[in-house]
């Protein structure tokens, strides 16, 4: 069996050179592209980005749509629980006055001795 014969650096070198050649003259040998279907390329190209451009401002319109609702939805119950406020303090009893709880805590007193 025999050993590998590591190639010297101007082997390598004329590999590279070659690799290259190869490479340059494949691309050469490519026909040159059409000016129209160039043109086709870009024209669709620009009509999905267009797409995608309408595509994305009516998602972000719907967004907006969204929020304004949400937000109108907010006043409305901000304007009904104040007005619900408005009418437990409406219907709140007044306070007593001292006068006024012992009076009451005297005629408790005098039907308790009644009933006696």
């Amino acid at each position: 069996m025999s050993s590998y014969n590591e190639p010297s650096f101007q082997q390598r070198v004329a590999a590279a050179a070659k690799a290259k050649e190869k490479a340059l003259e494949r691309l050469r040998s490519k026909p040159p592209v059409d000016a129209a279907a160039l043109a086709e390329r870009k024209t669709a190209s620009l009509k999905k980005e267009a797409a995608k451009a309408t595509k994305i401002a009516e998602k972000i319109a719907a967004k907006q749509a969204a929020v304004q609702a949400a937000a109108r939805a907010a006043e409305q119950a901000a304007a009904v629980a104040e007005a619900a406020a408005a009418e437990a303090k409406a219907n709140e009893p007044v306070p007593l006055t001292e006068a006024e709880k012992k009076a009451a805590r005297d005629a408790r007193y005098a039907n308790r001795k009644k009933r006696k």
